[in-house]
């Protein structure tokens, strides 16, 4: 990050924008935990649902401050800076998220001593699956994933286009229709603007058509030092059984294979979501922890979870 950065230096926050993209992308490309938050895609595209502002650190990296029922939160997706630095965000905020595991390992102690309590959000831990298992469904434990992926196979005949400005009014189309069938908004807006911008923030993607309608898209982009792919948006026409199913391994099999992972976020504690991740039987999970005041233990995941549908970590599982 350089000096002439447009991004404020700390204790001065400013709201995220895109010219800001320059000075946080490649730090945050680079980054090797996987945390689907730590990109400036997710940040930039939910900045109004968390109310996203960043300050920099010289010589340290970001922070990223956020406000979510009522309660501020900041995380540091870079590095972790002085304790003295910390303290005073924890003064001016209820807590801290998304810790990741190798902070936890060097920091927890510290943290501890202090008089601070560190805990796993399970709720927003992100799941991760082999691509490869994605891509091939093989083996019993896949056994109705391949019957409803057979299944729309018999019944449609399903193309996969790669994501281009051309189809962006054919993505446009199906959200459409997804935010009507579901009667709510959920993350309708991010989604838009994710396919309205998607060049621009460095994420591809790809449509689904039958008979040239287009029922399907998902839009995602490489993390982890281009080792694993996060899927941040996935919307289809639900009227087509065995569609997210097809969408999903169709898409595994389109990525490259120095993917080895696919990131497919959070369930944010809402237990059919959950129920629907763990039948693609994850590899393992990207763990997160939060960060409190150790009087404040109430501040439990009961009051503090993600509405469904509502932000990152919904993409469709089942």
């Amino acid at each position: 990050m350089n000096n002439n950065s447009s991004i404020p230096q700390y204790p001065d926050f400013a709201p995220i924008s895109l010219a800001m993209k320059q000075d946080m992308y490649p730090a945050l490309n680079l980054l090797k935990e996987g945390i689907s938050e730590f990109s400036f895609s997710n940040l930039y595209l939910f900045r109004h649902v968390y109310d996203y502002k960043v300050s920099r650190i010289v010589d340290t990296g970001l922070i990223i401050s956020g406000t979510k029922e009522g309660k501020r939160f900041f995380y540091f997706p870079c590095s972790f800076p002085e304790m003295a630095v910390f303290d005073k965000l924890m003064e001016s905020h209820d807590y801290m998220k998304n810790l990741s595991e190798s902070q936890v390992t060097q920091y927890r102690i510290e943290l501890e001593g202090r008089g601070y309590e560190v805990w796993e959000d399970r709720d927003n831990f992100d799941y991760l699956y082999r691509r490869q298992d994605l891509a091939e469904l093989s083996g019993k434990e896949y056994h109705k994933k391949r019957n409803l992926v057979n299944g729309f196979i018999n019944s449609f005949e399903c193309i996969q286009r790669p994501l281009t400005s051309h189809r962006i009014g054919d993505a446009m189309r199906v959200l459409e229709e997804w935010r009507a069938s579901k009667g709510f908004d959920g993350d309708y807006v991010s989604a838009k603007e994710g396919l309205e911008l998607y060049s621009q923030l460095g994420m591809r993607g790809a449509v689904y058509y039958i008979q040239d309608e287009p029922v399907g898209w998902c839009l995602g982009e490489p993390m982890a030092k281009g080792s694993m792919f996060a899927v941040h948006f996935e919307k289809a026409c639900d009227r087509y059984k065995g569609i997210y199913q097809f969408m999903n391994q169709a898409f595994a099999q389109s990525l490259q294979k120095y993917f080895k992972l696919v990131n497919r976020e959070q369930d944010l504690g809402n237990e059919g979501l959950r129920q629907a991740k763990m039948t693609y039987r994850p590899s393992g999970f990207v763990k997160k922890y939060r960060v409190i005041h150790f009087m404040e233990k109430e501040i439990g995941s009961e009051q503090i979870q993600e509405p469904a549908d509502c932000g990152p970590g919904t993409v469709h599982a089942c």
